[in-house]
């Protein structure tokens, strides 16, 4: 019995006797023109790839990009014939790629063209910039102001079956770290999976983990933006880009080193909106503040900053600048590197060997500041010549990596410094660390115990100044019950604590001696600031931060 004729199933038939007909005769006119052939109905068509031009001129080129491996891309060519060609394939070499041409058929092409709408008509992501259209990142920065929605933003963007997965990723981990205050974001891959974590109000969290195709999706892609090199995996490479959304730019400082299970990233956010806030907004108490504002605008001296990475010297430094910039001083930094960009204010940076502190200090003297910030005194002759441009008519910021205040002086001897060279060129010595705030909407009062009340006696016992100890010393504040699986921790942003030391006749003439920083810091109690612990104890009894962070953070003493 014959079988019913169905037009579809023969269609059907014909259609893909058709094609791989037409794939027969791209790969025998491959070998005619001295092309190789591709089918690209076998292969992923590269989003990074079809950024290299646009969808228009792909059209009239019958040319479209399909693989990128740094700037080596492959192009897939129907018709070499085609005038429009030629200048396709220059502007790709204008713009430093190296073109390998492929012979394909016109499905092939058409395929490859289509995957233009795929990707996304805002989000553009070139080496050294990742655009988020503004009202994406608006809306997505204030949804995920806790992890949980970080995780539900994550997952709903890994799950997207477009090329322009990784960038869907990217946008929303950058979109979200600003809405959870993120400084830092961590990819450490281990054997089975790779986990994310974010560094939020200094202290690292999980926040969720990818399969190892998806990171190394992500490796590359970040590495592209990075301007490192993708085939190295072996070695550390550092890098970095901007993440724009609208006017705005956010730069974003990367790190790769080798792991067991595959390279680490960590990418340093370096939001300029935090170097905005007033030097009066850091937390500085308000007797430290006073004086400040006065020794801040001599016309020659130094102030030192002093504390760990991560402490907050840079931000301390930064709005000082902002605080004393006129157009009638001239200010000039040499940093390594230049995080953020602050307008009017000449800034350098230091390039390993050929540039250092020392010798780009020699030439900013030779430029006539007025101010001069260094971003760090690492050696002798750096502070020697910091020493000498504060001798000779500048004031110099800088920082250097000290314990407390009473430490710096010690150290610059341990550089090679001269103490007698202290009293004249130091104006002030600062040391400062950071705790988090807690969140008004969610703190809770207790008394203290019989133990805190005795160290807290004992920390305030040597303050010369007794009308700095506050009146209520029978609560402090804790952080409401932790909730890990919404990021909750019952503290919300940072604050400072800081102490000072301030030149003056008596302390000149003791440093002339070269004394251990424990005598410096009996000799400078007697100025009647507060220092760190005293801070901190101050800002825990007014519900500013808890007893535990302070705790944490600089030394109490046990009773």
């Amino acid at each position: 019995m014959d079988l019913p004729f169905d037009p579809r199933t023969e269609e059907a038939a014909l259609a893909g006797v058709r094609e791989r007909e037409e794939e027969d005769v791209a790969r025998i006119l491959s070998e005619k023109y001295g092309m190789p052939y591709a089918d690209l109905s076998l292969k992923q068509i590269d989003a990074e790839a079809l950024r290299a031009t646009n969808e228009a001129k792909a059209k009239r080129a019958e040319a479209v990009p399909f693989d990128r491996t740094a700037k080596h891309l492959s192009l897939a060519v129907h018709n070499p014939g085609n005038a429009a060609l030629a200048p396709l394939l220059k502007e790709l070499e204008q713009g430093g790629f190296v073109v390998k041409q492929f012979l394909v058929s016109k499905k092939s092409l058409e395929k490859a063209l289509g995957r233009y709408h795929d990707l996304s008509l805002a989000t553009e992501s070139r080496a050294g910039v990742f655009e988020i259209p503004q009202e994406a990142y608006t809306a997505l920065a204030s949804a995920t102001t806790k992890l949980s929605a970080l995780r539900s933003a994550l997952d709903a963007a890994a799950a997207e079956k477009s090329l322009d997965r990784i960038s869907r990723i990217l946008e929303a981990l950058f979109a979200s770290s600003a809405g959870l205050r993120a400084s830092d974001i961590h990819f450490e891959p281990e054997e089975a999976r790779t986990k994310l974590r974010l560094r939020i109000d200094g202290l690292l969290t999980d926040a969720y983990f990818f399969d190892p195709a998806t990171y190394r999706l992500l490796n590359s892609r970040i590495k592209l933006l990075a301007g490192v090199k993708l085939n190295i995996a072996d070695r550390a490479q550092d890098g970095r880009f901007s993440v724009t959304r609208g006017e705005m730019q956010v730069e974003i400082r990367a790190s790769f080193i080798p792991g067991n299970y595959g390279e680490s990233i960590v990418l340093r956010i370096l939001d300029p909106e935090t170097t905005k806030i007033s030097f009066r907004e850091l937390g500085i108490p308000a007797k430290l503040l006073a004086r400040l504002e006065a020794e801040i605008r001599r016309a020659n001296g130094m102030l030192l900053t002093t504390g760990p990475t991560g402490s907050g010297k840079t931000t301390t430094l930064y709005s000082f600048l902002r605080e004393i910039h006129t157009p009638e001083i001239k200010v000039i930094t040499i940093e390594d590197p230049v995080e953020y960009h602050l307008e009017g204010i000449v800034q350098t940076q230091v390039e390993g060997k050929k540039y250092t502190f020392a010798e780009g200090l020699r030439s900013i003297v030779r430029q006539d500041p007025d101010v001069i910030m260094v971003g760090e005194i690492r050696d002798g002759d750096t502070a020697n010549i910091a020493i000498q441009a504060a001798l000779t008519g500048h004031f110099v910021f800088s920082t250097l990596h000290t314990n407390d205040a009473a430490g710096t002086f010690p150290r610059l001897v341990d550089l090679g410094a001269d103490p007698k060279s202290f009293g004249s060129a130091i104006t002030v010595s600062m040391a400062q660390r950071l705790v988090r705030k807690l969140d008004p909407n969610k703190r809770k009062e207790r008394p203290l115990t019989t133990g805190e009340k005795k160290m807290i006696e004992k920390v305030f016992s040597s303050l010369a100044d007794k009308t700095l100890i506050p009146e209520k010393r029978e609560t402090v504040w804790e952080p409401g019950p932790d909730s890990p699986e919404s990021g909750e921790t019952g503290y919300k942003g940072r604050i400072g604590l800081y102490e000072a030391i301030f030149m003056d006749d008596e302390l000149a003439q003791f440093l002339r001696d070269n004394p251990p920083s424990g005598e410096i810091v009996k000799a400078a109690a007697k100025q009647g600031y507060l220092t760190m612990a005293q801070d901190g104890i101050v800002k825990a009894l007014a519900g500013i931060t808890s007893l535990a962070e302070v705790a944490a953070t600089v030394d109490l003493p046990r009773v």
